[in-house]
Parts: C-alpha cells; structure tokens; sequence
C-alpha cells in the first residue's frame, strides 16, 4: 500500500492512542514483528499531539514525539481546530525533519474534545474541515511527508459526514484517509457499520482509504479488507496488551503460516521489555505507573491469581516487576480467554457540542479554547 510516497509491505497502521502509542510501545511492535515475522512491515503513529502546543514547543509535547533512532517512517498525528494552527505546525514538522508522516485526527470522541468543536465534532463543519486539511498539505509542499486524514462516521445517525469528509480531504491534496466505522456517539460501544468504510471506498476512488473498528485478530482484517474492499486497516485497541499482533498481520497479509500465539512465560517476558522501554523513556518512577494498565490488558484471560494481579497493579520498580513476573505460571499456553475484545467499550451517549454548533456546515469560525485546552499535548 502507498501513502504518498511511502511505501508499506503490509496495508496496516497503528491507531494513535493516548497514553499507549508512545515511543516505547511502538518499539516494541516493531521488534516483536521482526522478531515473528521476520519483516517491519506497517506504520506505527505516535500518540496525538496537539498543533499549538507543537508550535510552541511544550516540552510534554517535544517529549511525547520522541522516535526511536531506527524508526521508519515517523510518523506522528496532529490535532487541530485552527487551520493557521495547522499550517506552522506541519511546517515545523517539514522543515525540521520532526516526522515523515502527518496524520490528522478528527475523530476523538471524547467529551471534552467534541464539546469545543475538535476531534469528531469538526467535519461537521465541511468548510473548516477542508481548510484545516489544505494548511497541513500546503506546508508540507515540495517535501516527501504525505499528510493523511482520520475521521469518523459522523457526530451520530442523523448527522453523518464521512462522505463528504472523504471527499474534501481528497480534493484537498490528503493522501489517505482512514474511517473508524462508528459515529461520535457510538464512542467505542456496540459494533462497527463496516458498510460505511464500503460506500467511502466506492465514494472515493482516487486515494487509499483505510478501514478502522472491530479488528482483534488477522482473520478480522482479512475479513474486513474482503467486506469493503478497503485498501488496509488501522489497529487501535485489538492490539491492547497484544503488541504482537503485528506480527500476525504481516503474515496473514504475507500468505505465511500464523506465529505461535506466546505462552504466559513469553507474555511476562514482552512485559518485562515493555516496562525497560517505558523506564528508559520516562524515567523507572513514571514508567512503573505506565506500566499497571498494559498489565492487565496483557494478563486478560490468563490464569494469574487475584493477589498477583493486586501487587502488579501497584509495582513500583523494574526489580519489583521482574520478581512479581517471575510467580507465573511460564507454562501456561495462550488461551481462547485471551482473544476477542479488549480496552474501552463503555456505552453510547450523546455528543457534547458547542452551542450552536450544529445551525450552520457552512461556519468557518474557529472553535473557540479547543487547543488552549490542549496545549499540554
């Protein structure tokens, strides 16, 4: 699959999430997949960042889009609701060499986020929308750093935007755009309309356009590749507490024979790594904390024992999390337990706007405090 000029061995891609897709995450993807599937072969995105705080060099932010010295492409997400916001940040990105890829979110859900006009609130606005995407081409003009685009379906049933979403961002110059199959209201609950990633496909034939929701194993990308006829897919929680599942898409998409799914021994050993990556880059105090949740998702359906559970959800050093790793059961083989959904799910709701926000498509006004809130990263 080719986004511009890039060039990926297998048509999957990192989902950027918040507090999970960090340099140390990413890396340990990436080793796991040449380590089972012998290849390197996706696109791995940093966790979103916010345009202002970019452009201001927030340390949070400078920080948060660390990359590994062999990591390649780079590639990084944006959040923005302010097209000028948008240019001088990709601008930044350009002329310092900061990523090779820039992707745009607008589709988080969250209820501060959409309730000041960002994330899936702001492709109701086409205008606005379309502005924001060409600033991010425009400043990356005469470069090689494709800029892509990530929406949903829409802010919910009665306001769906997608298509005309996929469109503009086409007409605008993005190079992809990837559709996560549910609405704002949705958030992460019931099932993905993976028809809709269908009717944006056969609605926008001039670049790829990518597949998002409800993929917790290869067989589900093949299977949504086949439905929709999409072009890739993009993993986002499937991939919780399962950083090898990489692996299995490279060679499910290779026509390989599926690696053998790792024994508890081999989950504790990925863990202890992951906990030395997050140690290394926010130091062992914050790395220990970072490291709880992963344990649990990683832990998911194995036999491991409430006490156990308790005192890893509360370790405090890598010491510690080795000698707690070490009372498993290193025996135990992946169980069916362990499949299927994993991460946030939670229930519908409806979506937080700004006042107003729905009278008028046509508004360019720029929502109001959206990247002051943000600019933290």
């Amino acid at each position: 699959m080719l986004i511009g000029p890039i060039g990926l061995r297998s048509p999957v891609v990192l989902a950027p999430m918040a507090g999970v897709t960090n340099v140390a995450f990413r890396t340990l993807c990436r080793e796991l997949e040449l380590a089972r599937a012998g290849t390197v072969s996706g696109l791995y995105v940093c966790e979103m960042v916010t345009a202002r705080a970019l452009v201001e060099r927030h340390p949070a932010t400078m920080h948060m889009v660390t990359f590994a010295p062999d990591e390649s492409p780079r590639s990084l997400q944006l959040y923005s609701v302010d097209p000028q916001n948008t240019y001088a940040a990709a601008k930044m990105i350009a002329d310092e060499g900061l990523a090779d890829h820039i992707d745009m979110n607008f589709g988080c859900p969250v209820p501060k986020v959409t309730r000041r006009g960002g994330g899936a609130a702001l492709p109701y606005k086409r205008k606005l929308f379309g502005q924001i995407v060409k600033a991010a081409v425009t400043a990356t003009e005469g470069t090689n750093i494709p800029v892509t685009v990530k929406f949903r379906i829409g802010i919910d049933d009665a306001h769906r935007t997608h298509l005309d979403a996929g469109r503009i961002a086409a007409e605008e110059g993005a190079a992809a755009v990837a559709l996560h199959a549910r609405t704002a209201a949705q958030r992460y609950s019931g099932a993905a309309d993976w028809e809709q990633i269908a009717a944006l496909k056969e609605h926008i034939t001039e670049i790829p356009v990518l597949g998002n929701g409800d993929i917790f194993e290869a067989a589900d990308a093949l299977a949504m590749m086949s439905a929709t006829g999409c072009d890739g897919v993009v993993i986002g929680r499937g991939c919780l507490g399962r950083p090898w599942l990489f692996a299995e898409l490279s060679a499910a998409f290779a026509g390989n024979p599926a690696p053998t799914p790792p024994t508890l021994g081999e989950v504790a050993s990925i863990i202890l790594r992951h906990g030395e990556l997050l140690s290394a880059h926010f130091g062992e105090d914050k790395g220990m904390r970072d490291i709880r949740k992963h344990v649990a998702w990683y832990l998911h359906g194995f036999p491991a024992g409430a006490e156990l559970r308790r005192a890893l959800a509360l370790v405090k050093s890598l010491a510690e999390l080795e000698e707690l790793l070490g009372r498993l059961d290193v025996d135990v083989p992946f169980p069916d337990a362990a499949t299927g959904p994993r991460g946030r799910q939670g229930s519908a709701a409806s979506v937080a706007l700004p006042d107003g926000w729905l009278t008028d498509p046509d508004d360019c006004t720029v929502p109001s405090g959206a990247e002051v809130m943000h600019s933290g990263g």
